[in-house]
């Protein structure tokens, strides 16, 4: 206390001195990248459209945001559900397989920010137990004997039928547990289960059915083009077919 009565200041607080501008930002860009990757191993990852084989509703080169939170958390497939998966073996060509190039843009895909090669986009027709029969007398896909409207969302594109790649007679399944039968919404030009069913020339009984642990996700918005901005929903069509055998 000073000698007319008033209290001493006391010592000044430190400032904390701050860090230099590229050790903050350093900083951030570490933060946002583990941020980033744990993002994408658990919730959200970017895909492109690589084909037009999911036409009309996804066109070559369209930005799409899969989610993996239904299926990892106990979930699994739904018909109608479109979903991505990583490539069962032959299904793709070698140049639709390739990965990104170059560094830059094979770090954006490890941390979700570039979209990913060898992977497939299609829709679920069929899960475990189902049998999917191309097609009734109007030309539609049957699952568990009942027929499938598809007119909103696939193209038949003037072919007999709905399922024109291997022709409008085939019969798959029952879908083995653990598997899923996928079909592109064109069907003219779509590679998808029903052209690798096994004809008994040289192939293998079971190509065409896909793993579940294949898929990385369901596709839950078309992102870019921004002018084609949409969320994907479940077809109504599918909440008809009934449960295997219990037809």
């Amino acid at each position: 206390m000073t000698t007319d009565g008033q209290d001493e200041p006391g010592p000044r607080p430190r400032r904390r001195k701050r860090r230099p501008l590229w050790q903050e930002t350093l900083g951030i860009l570490v933060v946002a990248l583990g941020v980033a990757v744990l993002v994408k191993a658990l919730l959200l990852q970017a895909f492109y459209i690589p084909s037009d084989s999911m036409e009309p509703g996804l066109v070559r080169n369209d930005r799409i945001l899969v989610e993996k939170v239904s299926y990892e958390l106990g979930g699994s497939p739904e018909r109608g559900d479109v979903v991505v998966f990583k490539d069962p073996g032959t299904w793709l060509p070698l140049a639709e397989a390739a990965g990104p190039t170059g560094t830059v843009p094979k770090l954006m895909e490890k941390v979700g920010l570039y979209p990913s090669g060898g992977h497939l986009v299609k829709r679920v027709i069929g899960v475990a137990g189902d049998t999917i029969h191309c097609c009734d007398e109007v030309g539609r896909i049957e699952v568990n004997n009942v027929p499938l409207d598809e007119q909103g969302y696939a193209r038949e594109d003037g072919a007999a039928c709905y399922g024109p790649m291997p022709g409008c007679d085939w019969i798959a399944g029952p879908v083995p547990d653990g598997s899923i039968f996928v079909m592109g919404d064109n069907r003219n030009h779509s590679a998808d289960s029903s052209f690798h069913i096994c004809d008994g020339s040289g192939c293998t009984p079971g190509d065409e059915f896909v793993p579940v642990d294949l898929v990385v996700g369901k596709v839950f918005v078309l992102l870019w083009p921004f002018g084609h901005f949409s969320w994907l929903h479940r077809p109504d069509a599918f909440a008809r077919i009934p449960a295997p055998g219990s037809g």
